[in-house]
């Protein structure tokens, strides 16, 4: 018995405490993440007894849907208008909360482009068909009275790699989010269109499961958001390090801080919020968007397509508070 508790002692506390393993898939490397890249970063899902994985898998919503429903992964940030697709097709998916509902994308265009009307027979870039991008470029051209027919849409990866295809005059213009968009307009390229400031509301980013994993993981999927709201308070309260965060996390080199910092001041004031729920006039808008082509998207009910159950109870208990006092 000695010789048992003696080796006890030896080992190191995850050996006597093991964490869960959870993976978390992510799209598209972009800032709406950094609350979860905090949370890995600072050691708030351990904190919370998760070992958690946060892996870019590429390939937008889609592939992380995929994935999700493929058991590869427990978790994902994923963009609504793909999920909300998804689910209108039977899938198990739901949005558990919001990493941001707010549009971040901006159409980058050349300078000479300087109204809607100019980007017929132009190369447009998103990052693929099914992707944030592309749904956000569906939504622009629905406002301005375009079809998608009117341009060449270019499937050419994600926001940093557009950026260079529009550099290199690959393409005429861009979808693009931060830092990317900030870079572009400091080289010359004009905002045709601010998601932002149109009063478009959209789901840019939802942290996705799925109903199944939910019920039979309660307790696990607490944590997990006990973990990302408490990553979105330190993120919010924590700006030189949240910036060197998104730096390392972006891949971004140590010149182009002030984009990082920009980057940052939008999302810490702006675009996350403390009770991340996901937005049902965001779901609204999605549902409408895509009615002509999916009959069943007419007449759904928006809250149907999330399950904030979990979040309530953080914010019901007063633990969301606690972190900000």
């Amino acid at each position: 018995m000695l010789f048992v508790v003696s080796i006890l002692f030896l080992l190191p506390p995850e050996s006597t405490h093991a964490l869960d393993r959870i993976r978390i898939g992510m799209g598209a490397l972009s800032p709406t993440n950094s609350a979860i890249w905090v949370a890995e970063e600072r050691g708030l899902f351990k904190k919370h007894g998760l070992d958690v994985e946060a892996i870019f898998i590429g390939g937008g919503a889609a592939r992380g849907i995929n994935a999700l429903l493929a058991g590869d992964i427990q978790f994902a940030s994923a963009s609504g208008g793909p999920v909300i697709s998804s689910m209108l097709k039977g899938s198990d998916v739901t949005m558990i909360a919001a990493l941001n509902n707010k549009g971040v994308h901006r159409l980058m265009v050349r300078p000479d482009i300087d109204s809607p009307e100019l980007l017929k027979g132009k190369r447009i870039a998103i990052t693929a068909f099914g992707t944030a991008s592309h749904t956000v470029l569906t939504l622009l051209l629905n406002h301005w009275n375009l079809r998608q027919e009117d341009l060449t849409v270019l499937q050419i990866g994600s926001s940093p790699t557009m950026l260079v295809s529009l550099q290199k005059k690959i393409v005429d213009g861009a979808v693009l989010t931060d830092p990317s968009y900030f870079i572009a307009e400091d080289t010359g390229f004009r905002v045709l269109a601010d998601l932002a400031k149109m009063n478009i509301h959209y789901l840019q980013s939802m942290l996705v499961s799925t109903r199944g994993y939910l019920r039979t993981n309660r307790d696990l999927s607490t944590r997990v958001m006990r973990a990302y709201v408490e990553g979105i308070a330190y993120f919010k309260r924590n700006k030189k390090d949240s910036i060197r965060i998104i730096l390392k996390k972006m891949r971004m080199e140590a010149d182009k801080e002030k984009y990082a910092e920009r980057t940052y001041e939008q999302y810490a004031n702006t675009y996350f919020d403390r009770v991340p729920y996901p937005s049902l006039s965001g779901i609204r808008t999605i549902l409408d968007s895509i009615a002509r082509e999916v009959p069943k998207a007419k007449g759904a009910d928006p809250a149907s397509f999330s399950d904030p159950s979990i979040l309530k109870s953080l914010e019901d208990s007063g633990f969301i508070k606690s972190l900000y006092e």
